[in-house]
Parts: structure tokens; C-alpha cells; sequence
């Protein structure tokens, strides 16, 4: 039988964090999960989206508990600034939906130095989830559910020029940013399985969405053919941001789901209900997950802490 809204158990009591939940996946699993009785806390680059996605929500939740925070997952200063505001508070953290992402945008480099698409949608949340799990570790039945992509089948992560200096292009490094989502999901559950901990990681991936994120690049290089292209193909097959948020709405709450599991739609990994998803054999590759790792603790200076029950 397919997994619906209507399936979402009550999540009263329950505190997310959900990255980018200002607009598509995210504003749709932010509604979600404040329909079921979360504690909702909007984390968002930009403050005037977060406020209307708010607005937003609460015009069909009416009880509906939300919160906006700031930031920036491609500034490690940003980050950090959110971790330590939440850690001074000592506040419980159930959920952390790391949503937020970019794509196919040009060449950028993030404050730090890293290119953007690599430094917003992986390091910046390998350096939130790190820094909060000691908060998901005051609550019971914790998880982390990052959402990739289809895209990462075609995704390879180039060692030796993650940055793309020597050669770049917007979906060769979105396809290996997404793939960096599945390699820290496997390498984060396998640490966590050998601590006996009682956090789980898990991935989602939404599909073909129809959602904002398509016309960033368009807009960024002014191309209106490729926006015309993107704006035909979400009218005619995609899928609405709601069911594409359902995979990751699935894996952050169904008490069926595992630690490690990757969901997504079940029609051809395209479209429909959530279903396990299948993921490239580069995306289960542990040793590769370690370099990336250890790639990733070099880059942002955070390290794995103690993750045990």
C-alpha cells in the first residue's frame, strides 16, 4: 500500500531542523512535519523566503510550531554560528533534515574557497550534521536524513580537483555533490552502527520535482531557452514538491525505516509513492565514502565526537 501523508505518525514533542525549508522539498517536508506536531525550525540563507514559507505553511496548519533561523550552509562561519547558538542553548534536536542545495549554477566559489556546489550541498552539511549530533543525542529515536539525487548515477568525486580548477561543469559537479550525499550517509551510518548509537542516517531523494530549483542556474547565466526547457518539463512530468518530499518525510519519520536506507519514488526512481531506491556502485564504495570523509574533516575541521548510546 503507498506511503502517504495520511501515514506520517505524530511527531508531537518532536523537534527538526530542516535546511532550505524556505521553499520546494523543503518548505513541503516542513509542512508535513508541522501537520504532524513538530517543533519545525526553518534554517535558511534568506530571511524574507523563510518568513513566507512560514506564512505559508501556517495558512493550512493553523497550530502549525515554526521557528526561522539563519543560514548559510556554504559559509563554514555561518555553521558554526548556528551550532553554537544551538549548543549554547543545549537544546534537543529529534530530527535533522538536511535538505538545502544548489544546482547546475556556474562556477562559484564558496567564502571559504571551495566550490560552491560542493561546499552548500556536502561540506556545509557534513559540518552541521557533526556539530548537532550531540543535540540529537538528548532525544530518543534521532535521525539524519540528507536528500540527494537521482543525478548521482552520473556523479564521480575528482580527488584530485574537487574544486573544478582545472575543468568544470554545473552538472558534473551537482552529480558529484549528490554523491557525496550518499557517500557521508553510508560512512556516517556505518560509524554510528559500530558505536551501538541510537542516531540513524539515512537518504532521500525527491525525483523529478517540480520545484524552484530548476531555474536558479537559467536565472544566474540568463539562458531563457534553458529556462523554457525546465519550466515544459516540470509542467508536463514532474511531479508536485509535496509527493517529492514524501521519501524524505518517509525516511525521517516511518518507525520502519533503517539507518542506511535510501528512499525515493517508486515508479523508475521518477515519480509516485516512496519506495528503498537504488543507488551506483561508486555511492557504496566504503573506501571512497573514507576518503571523502577524511577530505571533508580536513576542509571544515570537524570531527566525529562521541556517538555512543
Amino acid at each position: 500500500m503507498a506511503w502517504s501523508e495520511a501515514d506520517i505518525p505524530s511527531q508531537a514533542g518532536r523537534t527538526a531542523v530542516v535546511t532550505g525549508g524556505n521553499g520546494g522539498l523543503g518548505l513541503e517536508t516542513a509542512r508535513m512535519l508541522a501537520a504532524a506536531g513538530a517543533h519545525v525550525v526553518i534554517a535558511a540563507r534568506n530571511a524574507a523566503k523563510a518568513e513566507g514559507a512560514a506564512a505559508t505553511i501556517r495558512a493550512s496548519v493553523a497550530d502549525a510550531k515554526l521557528e526561522i533561523q539563519p543560514l548559510d550552509l556554504s559559509s563554514l562561519g555561518s555553521v558554526a554560528a548556528f551550532v553554537a547558538a544551538w549548543t549554547r542553548d543545549e537544546r534537543p534536536l529529534d530530527l535533522l533534515i538536511n535538505n538545502a542545495g544548489i544546482m547546475a549554477i556556474p562556477r562559484a566559489l564558496s567564502a571559504d574557497g571551495f566550490e560552491m556546489q560542493f561546499a552548500t550541498n556536502h561540506l556545509g552539511h557534513f559540518a552541521l550534521t557533526l556539530g548537532l549530533i550531540p543535540a540529537l543525542l538528548r532525544t530518543a529515536g534521532p535521525r539524519v536524513v540528507t536528500v540527494a539525487s537521482g543525478t548521482h548515477w552520473a556523479g564521480r568525486l575528482r580527488e584530485d580537483d574537487l574544486d573544478g580548477a582545472a575543468g568544470y561543469g554545473p552538472w558534473e559537479a551537482y552529480a558529484q555533490s549528490k554523491l557525496c550525499n550518499l557517500l557521508f550517509t553510508g560512512a556516517l551510518d556505518r560509524r554510528l552502527r559500530a558505536a551501538g548509537s541510537p542516531l540513524s542516517a539515512l537518504a532521500a531523494h525527491p525525483g523529478y520535482a517540480a520545484t524552484d530549483l530548476q531555474q536558479v542556474a537559467p536565472r544566474q547565466t540568463g539562458s531563457a531557452v534553458s529556462s523554457f526547457f525546465m519550466t515544459v518539463g516540470n509542467t508536463l512530468f514532474a511531479q508536485s514538491a509535496a509527493a517529492g518530499a514524501l521519501p524524505t518525510v518517509q525516511a525521517a519519520t516511518d518507525p520502519a525505516a533503517e539507518g542506511g536506507q535510501y528512499w525515493g519514488p517508486r515508479v523508475l526512481g521518477w515519480v509516485g509513492a516512496p519506495a528503498l531506491a537504488a543507488r551506483s556502485s561508486a555511492a557504496k564504495d566504503a573506501a571512497l565514502a573514507d576518503r571523502l570523509w577524511a577530505i571533508s574533516e580536513a576542509r571544515t575541521g570537524c570531527h566525529l565526537g562521541e556517538v555512543g548510546a
